[in-house]
């Protein structure tokens, strides 16, 4: 696995113990579809929450939030209701962004957990 997988793969598991930490079960990671994946699927009070990761090493490439395209966000309402179809679920649902930010040097800046992430898009 190169260093980028494994810094994502990292930031998911932080991102996934985070959720835990306040409330969030995870239901499934790196879910896969034919048109894309979910990198963490979450539930709390009933709902679904499909959340993206992202984690950044530095600001070079920009912030994680940044790296939430308008065109990623259209993809992520597409594979939300492909989960929620697939699963036959008929529940409230929303995409959340977990940001994960390193210094240079690998050390955490800050994990920070951002709610229906792509409302108006």
């Amino acid at each position: 696995m190169d260093r980028r997988k494994q810094l994502g793969a990292w930031g998911e598991s932080l991102a996934a113990d985070h959720l835990q930490a306040n409330g969030y079960d995870i239901v499934a990671r790196n879910w896969r579809c034919q048109q894309g994946e979910i990198d963490l699927v979450a539930r709390r009070d009933g709902d679904y929450i499909f959340v993206e990761v992202k984690t950044r090493r530095g600001r070079r490439m920009g912030t994680p939030e940044e790296a939430l395209t308008p065109y990623k966000a259209k993809k992520l309402l597409k594979l939300g209701a492909l989960y929620l179809a697939e699963q036959e679920l008929d529940v409230g649902w929303q995409i959340d962004l977990v940001a994960v930010e390193l210094d240079k040097a690998g050390k955490l800046l800050r994990c920070e957990h951002i709610p229906n992430a792509v409302l108006g898009w």
